[in-house]
């Protein structure tokens, strides 16, 4: 089975992908499912937000005419933040996900792709700060599936690669809280289109994932364009095969289910 699983449209507004024609291009490319994650980013104050009833409308209209050539999942991406956990609780109440992305975009209500969180701070401040900011939200929000380019910090980095081994403690506290909740993590594959020196989260973290008893894990190419539809995810399969993972995993109205890899 192949699955992509974090993927944009013209219903986020950092894309402007239609839909249908991003449907098109994953079955020519051969996917058996796919799952939409739309923004949502810390109640709405970002740019990055889309409209759930129209996306919610244009899914279950597209879900009609696919539904007999592919599987087409309905799915959201949280920017989340602790202190706005309420916000996107009421969302995630209100519409019928299939599996939500947990994401860290902002921190202190600031933007990282542009620096205006880091601004001001040492790299291990910042880093620090991340993940705490992460640790935090996943203790106070729960209705979640896996947490999306864990270590994005990296791409964002201006200082180049944090080492993992400085982040190690907050790291395992993380994914020990999430494999303790039923939760899991992403490899995103965008790490290879950003030129990163390694996956994202980084082997360091799925090797440790996967020695905690990690099981959840799920392949999305992050995508906005056509070009980057289902980029790597093959390659992605292979790379967690040599690490000896087994699976990956799929959603259906948040419930995983293990695929064969």
């Amino acid at each position: 089975m192949l699955a992509d699983y974090h993927i944009h449209t013209s219903y986020s507004d950092d894309s402007s992908y239609p839909m249908r024609d991003c449907i098109e291009k994953a079955i020519s490319l051969g996917f058996d499912e796919i799952c939409f994650t739309e923004h949502i980013d810390h109640g709405c104050h970002s740019a990055f937000c889309c409209d759930c009833d129209d996306y919610l409308k244009g899914f279950l209209e597209n879900k009609k005419i696919y539904n007999d050539k592919i599987n087409l999942k309905f799915g959201i991406e949280f920017g989340m933040q602790a202190h706005h956990k309420d916000y996107f609780q009421k969302i995630f109440d209100n519409y019928p996900f299939d599996f939500v992305l947990l994401s860290f975009h902002q921190i202190e209500d600031k933007e990282l792709w542009n620096q205006d969180f880091q601004n001001g701070k040492t790299q291990a401040e910042y880093n620090r700060i991340y993940f705490n900011e992460m640790y935090n939200s996943i203790c106070v929000y729960k209705d979640f599936s896996v947490l999306a380019h864990m270590d994005l910090m990296r791409r964002y980095d201006r200082f180049g690669e944090y080492p993992f081994e400085k982040s190690f403690e907050q790291i395992e506290a993380i994914l020990k809280k999430i494999i303790s909740e039923g939760k899991g993590i992403e490899v995103n594959t965008s790490s290879f289109r950003y030129g990163l020196e390694d996956l994202m989260p980084s082997r360091g973290i799925l090797k440790l994932y996967k020695e905690l008893g990690g099981e959840i894990i799920t392949i999305g190419s992050d995508s906005h364009r056509e070009a980057q539809l289902g980029d790597r995810v093959r390659h992605v399969r292979e790379l967690l095969k040599i690490m000896g993972y087994r699976y990956f995993t799929t959603f259906d109205k948040m419930q995983p289910k293990f695929q064969e890899l």
